[in-house]
């Protein structure tokens, strides 16, 4: 199975692509979306919602995992990133792609084993975990990261409703 992760953001909204093989997880693809700085927000939005869609074109995944949004800065931060998640969940949505989401507790827990560890602690985990060569940045890390989160739920989902 391969998963898009994203964590959603306004300036920089990230990505990562994860596939399920035997032996594990291998990473495809990671960065970040970044659209122009000086545009106004309906065109940051569109910018988003296009390159997720070419995201989705390109690497065909099979479901989307994105981190849950606990909090913000201020309220127009809030909103503002609330409307960029919304762009990135309609690119989704016309692709016909399932969606999950995960609390950032639920995927430190999946990736770690610790639901309150810290940012240096997942990104060192995924490097681990998809034997990528150095961390990957921070947006992309906790991408990648809701997509082995995805990965691991289903896993888990899987044998606990087998057939004995």
């Amino acid at each position: 199975m391969r998963v898009l992760g994203i964590d959603p953001g306004s300036r920089l909204c990230g990505f990562g692509v994860v596939d399920e093989t035997r032996g594990g997880m291998t990473h495809i693809e990671c960065g970040g979306i970044a659209p122009p700085a000086r545009a106004d927000l309906g065109r940051r939005l569109s910018f988003i919602y296009d390159e997720v869609t070419r995201l989705i074109a390109e690497f065909q995944p099979a479901v989307a995992a994105f981190e849950q949004v606990i909090y913000a800065q201020n309220v127009k931060s809030a909103l503002v990133l609330g409307q960029a998640r919304g762009a990135a969940l309609l690119a989704v949505t016309h692709a016909g792609l399932p969606m999950h989401e995960y609390t950032p507790t639920q995927i430190k827990k999946a990736v770690t084993g610790y639901g309150r560890a810290d940012k240096n602690q997942v990104a060192m985990m995924i490097q681990s975990l998809l034997n990528l060569p150095e961390p990957a940045m921070a947006d992309a890390s906790d991408a990648l990261a809701a997509a082995v989160c995805h990965l691991s739920s289903y896993r888990y989902l899987a044998q606990t409703t087998e057939a004995p």
